[in-house]
């Protein structure tokens, strides 16, 4: 198939481009920059309407462009740019699609977790309603940006929690503080982190383009949701290094305001019902296992 992909270089999108050309597929970059091949195609993010020649052969888009949600106290204009860069890219991709001639097979926009918001240890499915808090809300909006395209293609929400790998993310930032000792349990440790290693989030997105009867949203996490004690516990050993520094709620608040609130200290216990009824089998299942598998690669 011939598969288009927005946020081709972030962290997801390098690993999912390797995967589905070599597993065959043939692979356009969408980019914002300067044309260097000609597997790359331009897109303008800022105009009121993308055009729809940008599109042509298209038969799977993947859309993951978005501005990084972790790494700075949010202001109002980061949240602003939080939001922005998710809806109105979206609702300009679904409303090019109306305007195709022969529209993609599949469009495949990314979601998060986040959808779910706040919700302790209350087990969480793709029937589960939304939260209320501010990423909660930038989903819900998200999924709804793709209701123009429904009509003319398959359209899925691929729900992503926690990515693990030692590239980049949240493991790569906590794994400096872990060898040091530094580490430990932030807040209470009782919220649960859902998680999927890179790995098995990049063959969820094949999944996805390959199974027809997949459409709406899905999870993106492993079977076995943690708390931040656990996975305090699980990157401990994996590491050999005690956990002796703890980070208590309101130090996190302070120093990270609302974005604390919504990353670490949030609590969503997510399954992948959607996904394992389907047939996908995660590589990953098990905290510690991955990440011994994930650590021990070069």
């Amino acid at each position: 198939m011939n598969v288009f992909v927005s946020g081709a270089t972030g962290l997801i999108g390098r690993h999912l481009v390797q995967l589905l050309e070599a597993s065959g597929h043939s692979v356009i970059r969408l980019v914002r920059s300067d044309i260097r091949s000609s597997r790359e195609r331009y897109w303008d993010t800022g105009g009121r309407r993308l055009n729809a020649g940008i599109l042509e052969g298209c038969d799977a888009l993947i859309h993951l462009a978005g501005e990084k949600i972790s790494g700075i106290r949010w202001n109002e204009f980061k949240k602003d740019t939080i939001y922005d860069s998710r809806i109105s890219s979206t609702a300009r991709m679904a409303e090019a699609i109306t305007r195709m001639p022969v529209p993609p097979r599949v469009f495949i926009v990314a979601s998060a977790t986040g959808y779910y918001g706040n919700c302790g240890s209350t087990e969480l499915t793709e029937s589960s309603p939304p939260g209320s808090t501010f990423l909660s809300e930038v989903c819900q909006d998200w999924e709804h940006a793709a209701n123009p395209a429904r009509n003319f293609t398959r359209v899925v929400h691929v729900r992503t929690g926690m990515v693990l790998t030692p590239a980049g993310g949240a493991l790569r930032s906590l794994l400096p503080e872990f060898r040091a000792c530094l580490g430990g349990v932030i807040g209470r440790g009782s919220q649960y982190w859902s998680w999927i290693s890179l790995d098995d989030i990049c063959r969820l997105y094949q999944f996805c383009i390959e199974n027809e009867s997949i459409v709406g949203p899905i999870n993106g996490v492993s079977p076995q949701p943690v708390t931040n004690r656990e996975f305090t516990r699980a990157l401990s050993k994996v590491l050999h290094r005690p956990a002796l520094i703890p980070l208590p709620a309101l130090v996190a608040r302070i120093f990270l305001g609302e974005m604390a609130e919504e990353l670490l200290l949030s609590s969503a216990r997510v399954l992948p019902q959607g996904a394992v009824q389907a047939g996908f089998q995660h590589r990953h299942t098990e905290l510690t296992a991955a990440l011994k598998d994930l650590l021990s690669r070069r």
